[in-house]
């Protein structure tokens, strides 16, 4: 590489990663915000422990913003936390490396777990159509072969997350070169959630996100988990404006708290008025056994985030997973530490 193309490319990824933690740390910033409206104003001794902890441990006083929002959430510093921006920078490309974005191409997920822990109907790659068993099928047969059981899909473009690039559509809206011009998909069934979830809301499928990791030795383990519900009319929960309860990774109970996106605690959801409070989800026993199966199916990927739902066959059904992005701070602040004796936070820029 010339010196030109050297430096420009240094250039680059100086300004791609001054730009990453700004945005980040500005969400951080924001969030501590709408904490101290709650909780007050945040205390001088934690952002003292929180900035050593940064500067020492993480090395880089950028890295305490985040920081700052766990310490006031629990209202005590916990030595081991990882800040999303050192997760997402430091952490994911050193333990992931590309193997995880294997999880952003949603139509090989069944055949990467070499079972079918999706609900698939067929898949849209590089202008062609298959079937979920990767058969080839003609454009003017693929409609019907969806909706042949089901009156309503769900669509997720390649790299779609945090509930954009996600489609639902009925068979009459369903148009094969539109969705053509998407990109490549995974076109799956929509879900009939257990009861227990339509308690809360019956417009969208809720989700129930579990993180579990490979540590040296490898051995799998859960290490966080929480429920994501929709609001009224949303036809899938979204990160815009879901609610996040944790749950209990022993027992698989609600905790009586959740909270909104700006991080306000709730104590029931605020369409239904329904609480949180000891519910206990359906099946969460199988729900960890699943994803601690298919978590060894890919060993390569050290970290991954999963998406299930429990249907109304009480089944675990994973809705799709993330082996590069996946996000660790409402965990962190919630259930954390939830990866300190993973040594991640030894790791260097």
């Amino acid at each position: 590489m010339s010196p030109i193309k050297s430096l420009v490319k240094e250039q680059i990824e100086k300004y791609e990663w001054y730009r990453y933690h700004h945005i980040s740390n500005t969400i951080a910033q924001k969030t501590l915000k709408n904490l101290e409206k709650e909780k007050g104003k945040f205390p001088i001794t934690l952002k003292k422990q929180s900035d050593a902890y940064a500067r020492e441990i993480l090395g880089w006083k950028g890295f305490s913003p985040w920081l700052y929002v766990y310490s006031h959430f629990s209202e005590a510093f916990k030595e081991g936390w990882i800040p999303d921006n050192f997760y997402g920078k430091v952490v994911i490309p050193k333990i992931q490396g590309d193997y995880g974005k294997i999880s952003y191409l949603k139509p090989i997920t069944h055949k990467l777990f070499e079972e079918k822990p999706c609900p698939d109907l067929g898949y849209l790659i590089n202008g062609r159509c298959f079937d979920n068993n990767y058969n080839p099928v003609l454009q003017a047969d693929f409609k019907n072969l969806l909706f042949q059981n089901t009156d309503k899909v769900i669509c997720k473009l390649d790299q779609s997350c945090q509930g954009k690039g996600v489609y639902v559509f009925q068979y009459k809206e369903f148009e094969i070169l539109k969705i053509l011009e998407l990109g490549n998909c995974v076109i799956q069934k929509y879900i009939q959630q257990h009861q227990f979830f339509n308690a809360f809301t019956t417009d969208s499928v809720a989700t129930i996100r579990l993180t579990t990791v490979i540590d040296c030795n490898f051995q799998i383990s859960l290490r966080a988990a929480y429920l994501r519900l929709g609001r009224r009319h949303n036809t899938h929960v979204s990160s815009e404006d879901h609610i996040r309860i944790s749950i209990n990774m022993d027992n698989g109970t609600l905790n009586s708290l959740g909270y909104l996106p700006n991080w306000q605690k709730i104590e029931q959801h605020p369409d239904t008025l329904e609480k949180f409070d000891h519910k206990l989800i359906p099946n969460f026993e199988e729900c960890k056994k699943l994803v601690e199966r298919l978590h060894k199916r890919v060993p390569m990927v050290q970290a991954i985030g999963w998406d299930l739902i429990v249907d109304t066959n009480n089944k675990p059904i994973v809705m799709e997973w993330n082996g590069y992005s996946n996000d660790i701070k409402f965990s962190e602040a919630s259930q954390g530490p939830c990866f300190k004796d993973l040594a991640w936070n030894k790791l260097r820029i």
